[in-house]
């Protein structure tokens, strides 16, 4: 599992707990790509690795999650890629469900606020609404309801090799859009907006996404996309 972080340094514990009760009985690990988190994030990932099976990546500055997300790839070890938010947005529980969809066959597995089975909880409107236009243009692209989610396991080899763009937040709008698919499938999970620390949603986000929404669609129109 590959997870982003800046300033979690309270939301990292609770969360390696979970995941490791979720993922009692499997092998598994957890790559921490920390962005220079002024409050100690990565010391406490590389504390909570004494006990659980846990990786810290330190970099110097915040360069980005897309681009953590591509430098945790490159770190894990699995055949199955997951990624998911550090700050207990996504459940770890669902964790297990989108590992076996891709043991099951899938080469992609999203997990889908948007379907039969999910939903969003204390959610402002304006961020429901933001996401729901979101995801309603990342559907004219690719073949996933909730287009825009961050929370995915993916098989290695539907990634290697693939240039992923480190631009933004969605870097799985980015997977989805470029990977090496063949069967892709959505599996249902209630978000929860963040119990710890703030938001990094913002203006900037918003203009990035549009910009992958550009490069996507040209990509696309130039026959450049798997």
């Amino acid at each position: 599992m590959i997870v982003p972080t800046y300033n979690e340094a309270g939301s990292l514990p609770p969360l390696v707990e979970r995941l490791a009760g979720a993922m009692a009985g499997h092998t598994w690990e957890l790559v921490v790509v920390d962005d220079g988190s002024p409050d100690g994030t990565a010391d406490v990932a590389a504390r909570l690795s004494a006990k659980h099976p846990v990786w810290v990546v330190r970099r110097a500055g915040k360069a980005g999650l897309a681009s953590a997300v591509i430098a945790g790839f490159n770190e894990s070890r699995g055949d199955i890629l997951v990624v998911m938010d550090a700050d207990l947005s996504h459940p770890p529980e669902t964790v297990p469900a989108l590992v076996k969809a891709i043991d099951d066959g899938a080469d992609l597995a999203v997990g889908s606020r948007y379907v039969k089975g999910g939903a969003t909880m204390d959610w402002p409107l304006r961020r429901r609404v933001v996401s729901r236009v979101a995801c309603l243009i990342g559907n004219v692209l690719v073949p996933v309801r909730d287009a825009t989610s961050g929370f995915f396991a993916v098989r290695r080899t539907a990634i290697d090799g693939v240039r992923l763009n480190a631009i933004g937040f969605k870097i799985g709008f980015e997977v989805i859009a470029r990977a090496r698919t063949k069967t892709v499938v959505e599996v249902p999970y209630t978000f929860r907006d963040r119990e710890l620390g703030a938001s990094k949603f913002g203006r900037r986000e918003v203009v990035q996404y549009l910009q992958q929404v550009g490069m996507v669609t040209r990509d696309k129109a130039l026959g450049r996309l798997h």
